[in-house]
Formats: C-alpha cells, sequence, structure tokens
C-alpha cells in the first residue's frame, strides 16, 4: 500500500511539473505570430489525437457510456478545456507566466461561492479562512500601489481562466464514475479543438499562426518545438500521468498535489525565461497557495456527522494551464 501512494505521488507531481511548462512554451508563440486561440487548438488538438487510443481501448465497447455523458462532454470541452486554456494563453500575453497561473487557480475559490450559492453547502471555517487569505493574495499579485503595476486585460483574462478552471473541478467531480478519465479528458480536448476550429473558420475568434522560427529559452528555435512541447508534455504526459496518479492517490489528494504546479511554474518561467515576480506579489503568491490550500484541507476532513448526501462534490483531477 505505501508503495502504492510513493507511486501515485511520483505520478501526480510529474503531471503538475508538465503542466506547469504550458506558460513557458506558449509564450514565445502567443508573443509572435501565433494567437491565443490557435496555441490551445493545436494543441488540445494533437493530444487529443495521441490519446484517442488508450481512450477507445478503455470504452471497450461501452459506447452506451459515452452517449449518455455526451452533455457533460461537450460542456467540458467548452468550459473546461477550451475558455480556461484560451484565456489563460491570452494573460500570458500581457502577465507574467507565475502572476498568470495564480490568477487562474483562484478558480478554487470560485467553486466554493459555486458550492455555496447553488447547491447550499455553506463552506466552513477553514474554507472560509482560506478563501479570505487567497483574496488578500490576489490584491499583493496585483500589486495595485506598486511601480510595476500589471496589466488589467491581462488580469481580466487570468479570472477568466480562472473561471474555466472553476468549471473544469465541478464538471469533473460531477462526471459518471463508469466514464474513464482518459475518455473524458480525450474527448473534452476534442470537443474544444472542434469548437475552436469551427468559430476560427467563421471568423469568430482570431486563429493565426505561423511557421517563422521563435525566440526560446534564449535561442531561436523552429516553431514545432513550442508546439511539440506543449502538446506532448503539458498535454499528454501531464493528462496521462495526472489520470494515473489520481487513481493511486484518490481524487481528493491527487487534486492537493497538482497545487505544486503553481511553484513548478513560477520557477520554470523564472529558469526559462527569467521572469520572477516581485517580492510583494511573491508574498501574494504564497498566500493565495496557502489560502488554495487550507480550502483543499477542509475538503480532506469529512466529520462523522455528515450524511453521504450532505458531502460536497469534489474535483476528479489536478488542474491544467
Amino acid at each position: 500500500m505505501r508503495e502504492r501512494s510513493s507511486v501515485g505521488l511520483g505520478l501526480a507531481l510529474l503531471s503538475a511539473l508538465t503542466f506547469a511548462t504550458s506558460g513557458t512554451f506558449a509564450r514565445p508563440l502567443v508573443t509572435g505570430e501565433w494567437s491565443a486561440e490557435a496555441i490551445v487548438a493545436a494543441r488540445v488538438g494533437i493530444a487529443a489525437l495521441v490519446l484517442a487510443v488508450p481512450a477507445l481501448l478503455a470504452l471497450r465497447g461501452r459506447w452506451a457510456v459515452l452517449r449518455r455523458n455526451a452533455v457533460t462532454l461537450v460542456v467540458f470541452g467548452l468550459l473546461g478545456v477550451a475558455l480556461a486554456q484560451a484565456c489563460f494563453f491570452n494573460a500570458v500575453r500581457y502577465l507574467p507566466v507565475g502572476v498568470a497561473l495564480l490568477l487562474e487557480y483562484l478558480g478554487i475559490i470560485l467553486v466554493v461561492g459555486w458550492m455555496w450559492l447553488v447547491h447550499g453547502q455553506r463552506p466552513r471555517r477553514l474554507t472560509v479562512v482560506g478563501s479570505v487569505a487567497a483574496l488578500g493574495g490576489l490584491v499583493l499579485v496585483l500589486d495595485l500601489t506598486g511601480a510595476g503595476r500589471l496589466d488589467p486585460v491581462g488580469v481580466l483574462w487570468g479570472l477568466g481562466a480562472g473561471i474555466g478552471l472553476a468549471g473544469y473541478f465541478v464538471i469533473a467531480g460531477r462526471a459518471d464514475a463508469s466514464l474513464p478519465s482518459v475518455v473524458m479528458a480525450s474527448g473534452g480536448m476534442a470537443i474544444g479543438t472542434l469548437v475552436l476550429l469551427l468559430l476560427g473558420l467563421v471568423g469568430a475568434l482570431p486563429l493565426r499562426a505561423g511557421t517563422a522560427d521563435v525566440d526560446f529559452a534564449g535561442h531561436r528555435v523552429s516553431w514545432l518545438v513550442p508546439v511539440a512541447g506543449l502538446a506532448l508534455i503539458a498535454a499528454v504526459v501531464a493528462y496521462v500521468a495526472g489520470i494515473a496518479g489520481a487513481r493511486l492517490l484518490g481524487a481528493r489528494l491527487s487534486s492537493f498535489v497538482g497545487l505544486t504546479e503553481v511553484m513548478f511554474a513560477v520557477l520554470i518561467a523564472w529558469l526559462v525565461l527569467g521572469e520572477l515576480p516581485s517580492p510583494v506579489q511573491l508574498v501574494g503568491g504564497a498566500l493565495i497557495v496557502a489560502g488554495v490550500t487550507l480550502v483543499r484541507i477542509d475538503e480532506l476532513r469529512t466529520p462523522e456527522a455528515e450524511t453521504a448526501a450532505a458531502t460536497p462534490v469534489e474535483p476528479a483531477l489536478a488542474t491544467e494551464g
């Protein structure tokens, strides 16, 4: 059992690390000829194709499960994949990668509000404290009185990514248990790609892509390098490792470990792109991570007095950037 938990922890950390590379891989594309929507379509489209075979094997002819969850997959693809990633990559155009990811992770706090307002699941004291800490951290991250004030357009995109992330958690947490996670991941990414491509074809979204070389990690490289990194490392490896880790650790603990993505993203952006938040923003980021951690810890507490009907719905997988 201990060996199983150790393997699960390693896979969950690998998932968080690989998800954290998405902003760094996307930066040279989004600041060049590529639109954020085109980056998302390339990333999730390639990843969906790679995961299509294991998804079909996981179904093993149980097509009734797929039909029964068709609406869930469509909403997941629209909200948890297309919206979350498009907003995040647009945020990266205006903000440091670490700051954009911190804003996205506020989506976990939005889940608390959603479950309270819609489902009447009033948050407990530790969740309230964590939410207040995270919001206080947001104020410091925005650094409204500092010299390096953040671009408000980027902040709005980052908060939009938070809404998409909240949708990801809510939908994943309420998904049919008979629907394999790899099917949900591959199907959601395929639907997200299809929607983005259709909107691009009718001119509703800017799907711009180029073949010019880009600057990455201090070198001039082909555009294929960041695209391959986004699709194969930040999507395929991240999703597969996250799914395997969730099965070994359980939904709650694996999503809790996924919080390390924030720290990995800041470290990677610092090493590769030379981006490091200001001291005030680092303190704010620490408060956001601490606040979200308190919310997660509160989810791990299941009072005996609670009945199964009153137990809050929990997210099924760790996040994505």
